[in-house]
């Protein structure tokens, strides 16, 4: 079941770790090596993200919870018409096209 906010507003939470090319399944990353990125922003991330047609709000002072700086995170706002897998692939292919 997808996360439901208070206002009953589906969200989803991408940290730039689920992305990041450098790091290992076990780390943190969601995505196959193929469309991971090397370092990826919050900024990359909520560009993607609009791309593919969802709300993104970025939060600069979140820190992942294996990490020890904040880089932060993006809230997908209303993407309850896709899977958080789903999401991640679309939004890692954007950031890859992006740096092009």
């Amino acid at each position: 079941m997808p996360p439901v906010t208070t206002s009953g507003m589906v969200e989803n939470v991408i940290w730039p770790v689920a992305l990041d090319a450098g790091r290992s399944r076990s780390d943190g990353r969601r995505v196959s090596r193929d469309l991971a990125v090397e370092d990826p922003t919050v900024d990359e991330i909520a560009k993607a993200v609009q791309q593919v047609g969802y709300d993104a709000v970025i939060e600069r002072e979140k820190t992942y919870p294996r990490e020890y700086e904040a880089r932060g995170r993006v809230l997908v706002r209303n993407a309850d018409d896709a899977t958080k897998s789903d999401l991640l692939g679309a939004v890692a292919a954007y950031v890859q096209a992006l740096r092009e």
